[in-house]
């Protein structure tokens, strides 16, 4: 048995290839039984959101083969056409159960900007106190990063994004997979062990995640692992489940081991410190020495510039940067007093010498204290 901690506020993400029992059709029963499933929770008194794929293969089954467009413009075509039916479906099946539903479409953009991220977190939490279900989609006619396939795109991150925006108590992540194995069970079913529980995410549990080659989903075990990563840093608890198993919602709601569960990271991160661990508006590196690393993490001190020993991307004052130790690990984020450009020109000095070397200074701070956040 998982440890019931009593979770109240729950995310749960649905993928394609369990709305469409991995056939080229959704799945009409499949849905039924998605629904009830949710709907019984909600009656028990949990705030339910629903993260859901299935737009794509919802309006390719619909329109059928669409010819003569380019790659990303035919399946905008299916996530316009095959979103409103997907609402439709949702919004019959959770009727019969006397639940009003809510659609929320985002993109990475709308949460890169800190203003954006509130106004989609105040309208997902006054839903849920109005005891309304939200279905959130990512919205694939404008984010091309997710027609593409690139780093956000897959409703994985997108799931462990709402999770962070709710501060809910547990994602569930649903799909056609019992949860992380130490060997892929289709190439090695005889050595494949699927562990149970996960304290940490570290590099050894990355190895261990193998891709999808699903024609009709765009996430695998990498992003999986990528979205219970950035949940349980946020100190949300997160379970990758099989969808098809029976009742399985509320079976890990209440606390049973069904799959793989990934413990928070440590205690709940508040709402801007959740925005800044989540990576949406992170423009550049910082690489720190040891002696850096010692006074962020014991001392509890700012960051300055004599602990710099590299810089990457393109950032401006008051950009989000990713803070990493010698050897390339995350350590946490935070923003930045000095652009990327400024930082290249006083990374390694002492603070007094700023204003020397810039001809201005904005602080001795690199990054102040109650800027940066750690994991």
């Amino acid at each position: 048995m998982f440890c019931n901690t009593n979770h109240k506020r729950i995310v749960v993400k649905v993928g394609t290839n369990l709305l469409t029992s991995s056939t080229a059709r959704l799945d009409i029963n499949a849905i039924t039984g998605l629904v009830s499933q949710l709907a019984s929770l909600h009656r028990e008194g949990y705030e339910v959101t629903l993260v859901s794929s299935g737009a794509c293969a919802a309006g390719k089954e619909k329109t059928g083969k669409v010819k003569g467009l380019a790659l990303v413009a035919e399946r905008q075509v299916y996530a316009s056409v095959g979103q409103t039916r997907l609402m439709k479906i949702y919004e019959r099946l959770f009727k019969e159960h006397g639940i009003i539903t809510a659609q929320a479409l985002l993109t990475k953009h709308d949460l890169s900007d800190r203003s954006g991220y509130l106004n989609a977190r105040n309208t997902l939490m006054a839903l849920q106190e109005l005891g309304i279900i939200c279905i959130v989609n990512e919205n694939d006619v404008v984010a091309i990063d997710e027609i593409r396939e690139e780093k956000f795109g897959d409703n994985d991150n997108l799931s462990a994004m709402v999770a962070n925006l709710v501060d809910a108590d547990l994602l569930l992540i649903l799909s056609d997979v019992n949860g992380l194995y130490t060997y892929d069970p289709l190439l090695c079913p005889d050595k494949a062990e699927l562990i149970h529980m996960v304290e940490k995410i570290d590099s050894k549990i990355q190895r261990l995640a193998v891709c999808s080659h699903s024609k009709k989903a765009t996430g695998g075990m990498i992003t999986k692992l990528e979205a219970a990563k950035l949940a349980t840093e946020s100190g949300i608890t997160v379970v990758i489940s099989c969808g098809t198993e029976p009742d399985v919602i509320s079976r890990v709601v209440h606390g049973e081991a069904i799959g793989t569960k990934f413990l928070p990271a440590g205690c709940r991160k508040e709402s801007r410190q959740r925005w800044l661990l989540s990576g949406l508006s992170t423009r550049g590196e910082l690489k720190l020495d040891e002696g850096a690393v010692t006074a962020l993490k014991k001392l509890k001190r700012s960051l300055l510039p004599a602990g710099i020993s590299d810089i990457q991307g393109k950032f401006v004052r008051g950009d989000a940067v990713n803070i990493l130790d010698s050897q390339g690990v995350r350590l946490g984020c935070g923003l930045t007093n000095y652009s990327a450009e400024d930082l290249k020109l006083i990374k390694g000095s002492h603070s007094s010498k700023i204003k020397d070397i810039l001809g201005y200074d904005y602080g001795t701070e690199v990054i102040h204290r109650n800027n940066l956040v750690l994991l």
